[in-house]
């Protein structure tokens, strides 16, 4: 299906990309476009004013800040992929963004579209959710930093609001963390139909799960034994959808499969 007709703008600097959102009500942010294209053609979506972020380089910058690794918003799957800070600060990013779909997806697709689109069978939310994220956005009123936790509020659903732009993520460096990642995926390069990501550190263990809710879910079990992950698995009552790729039942054992597994990553890692 062809789009319909809509105004296009192409900002110069991360503030006129904010004047240009907040100057105009229905303004949708195009940073790679494989997700809002396409529901834009299959008009679940109708912006009035698309704000194209492919001139703010600023946005694709990624460094390291003491401890904290900071990716613009428009960094690319195949840029972290091929980050040396990233692969230094956060190695599991490089490993999951090189899951995701194919190369000409990943050359596109930005760490930014893919958290704000907040589709729960994304790679990235449960995975971000577990390392303890956090977002900084910008709108007409200033900047502030959300944590993961309160970032993803709903199926497309994020803390960034009408008029805001996201402007970068930051993720703890490792230092004496291990990670792991696991996924049931619709094909070896689809989306999740489960996903688990996992992160032992001094605070103790941290699990998301993915595709078992509108939102990513956290678990904190009481270590990494087997039995632990399984019973705060089981504490959290999961009540997933049932759709064409698996019931509800189906998702449930999923769920337990892939904490498990991304602990047990995360526990070989970090011996």
């Amino acid at each position: 299906m062809l789009l319909r007709e809509v105004e296009y703008a192409r900002p110069g600097s991360v503030e006129e990309a904010v004047e240009l959102l907040a100057g105009h009500e229905g303004a949708r942010a195009l940073a790679g476009g494989q997700t809002l294209v396409n529901v834009m053609k299959a008009r679940a979506a109708s912006p009035d004013v698309l704000v194209d972020l492919n001139r703010l380089e600023e946005l694709r910058e990624i460094s390291v800040s003491g401890e904290t690794l900071v990716l613009g918003a428009m960094a690319t799957y195949t840029q972290i992929m091929g980050s040396s800070e990233v692969q230094v600060a956060r190695p599991i990013l490089c490993e999951v963004v090189a899951r995701i779909a194919d190369v000409q997806v990943r050359n596109r697709g930005t760490i930014g579209g893919n958290v704000c689109s907040s589709d729960p069978t994304n790679h990235l939310p449960p995975l971000l959710l577990a390392l303890d994220a956090s977002f900084t956005i910008r709108g007409s009123g200033g900047e502030r930093t959300v944590p993961a936790a309160d970032f993803f509020l709903g199926v497309y659903m994020t803390a960034v609001a009408e008029g805001e732009l996201l402007l970068s993520v930051s993720v703890p460096a490792a230092g004496n963390a291990a990670d792991g990642f696991a996924a049931v995926t619709i094909g070896r390069e689809g989306t999740c139909i489960v996903s688990a990501a996992a992160c032992l550190g001094d605070a103790g263990t941290r699990v998301a799960i993915g595709c078992v809710d509108a939102v990513p879910v956290l678990i904190e079990p009481d270590g990494t034994e087997p039995d632990a992950v399984r019973a705060a698995v089981g504490a959290a009552g999961l009540d997933p959808p049932s759709d064409v790729h698996g019931s509800a039942e189906y998702r449930r054992h999923l769920a337990e499969v892939c904490a498990l597994r991304a602990v047990q990553q995360a526990s070989e890692r970090g011996r």
